[in-house]
């Protein structure tokens, strides 16, 4: 018997879950979460105005630039800047803030193409989030599997929800779990602290009634002999779910799931109500 099987047990089960996932998404409707994105805008060597930033952008061999007009300022790393200012070479995956007012301009990297993503707390997206909805928490989507590292990472390209984009990750190796009887595994990729691990994976419920394009699985690093827990309970939605302003990596072909995993987020409420 394990503690779930208890009804104080599942209390606290459910009491968990309910604050990771309150903690979820209060973190992603923070000020300049990704709900306030409010535009996407590619780089090129020709400078290019966009209504929801200042300045004239443009990246070329030097990296990333701005040409600011009389009258506007940004603030980088805590300084004003005005007239052009040089941001360099932005680092695959990486990015740099600028403060502009209550905005930030966040300039970054993805699929080796360089660009501009402002953000506004004022964005209606995220003005009118609502939470979440997700399947009600339940113990029996907590699995035990083992996790097995490659001889070597694994360099795996994967899509990305902006079409002609590409990723490419190391995958340090991957996991086998037994689900309803049923053989599963996943490939793994690093996780965003040291030691832990994330999935991306589709399943049978995707396009259904969770997301059609990916959900994102954290998990917590392995044990020496290679066990792991995958608490799909916890399957998160990725940016890309709320808006298409994000440029969210794919899961590579093996992480879609045979079985309906009739766990975690569902399709955000703001993509229902866009197929409504």
């Amino acid at each position: 018997m394990t503690v779930q099987d208890t009804s104080a047990g599942l209390a606290a089960f459910t009491a968990a879950w309910e604050e990771w996932h309150r903690q979820k998404d209060a973190s992603l409707a923070r000020e300049h979460g990704f709900l306030a994105v409010t535009g996407l805008h590619w780089l090129d060597d020709e400078p290019q105005r966009f209504p929801d930033a200042p300045g004239s952008w443009w990246t070329d061999d030097d990296g990333v630039g701005v040409e600011l007009a009389e009258g506007e300022e940004l603030v980088v790393d805590g300084t004003p800047v005005r007239g052009r200012h040089l941001f360099g070479a932005i680092p695959e995956r990486g990015g740099v803030e600028a403060v502009w007012g209550d905005a930030v301009i966040e300039v970054a990297k993805r699929g080796g193409q360089d660009l501009v993503r402002p953000r506004h707390p004022e964005n209606p997206l995220r003005v009118r989030f609502a939470g979440t909805p997700a399947y009600a928490p339940d113990p029996r989507w907590v699995v035990t599997g083992t996790y097995t590292p490659f001889p070597e990472p694994r360099p795996t390209t994967v899509g990305a929800a902006v079409e002609g984009l590409q990723h490419v990750y190391d995958a340090p190796g991957e996991i086998t779990f037994v689900l309803d009887g049923r053989p599963l595994r996943l490939t793994a990729f690093n996780g965003h602290t040291p030691g832990s691990l994330q999935v991306l994976f589709t399943d049978a419920t995707s396009g259904v009634t969770t997301y059609a394009a990916n959900r994102a699985l954290h998990i917590d690093a392995p044990a020496a002999d290679g066990t792991v827990t995958l608490d799909f309970n916890r399957a998160t939605n990725l940016p890309c779910a709320y808006t298409d302003l994000a440029t969210c990596p794919l899961p590579p072909a093996e992480n879609r799931l045979p079985v309906a995993i009739e766990a975690g987020e569902r399709i955000p409420y703001e993509r229902i109500s866009e197929s409504a």
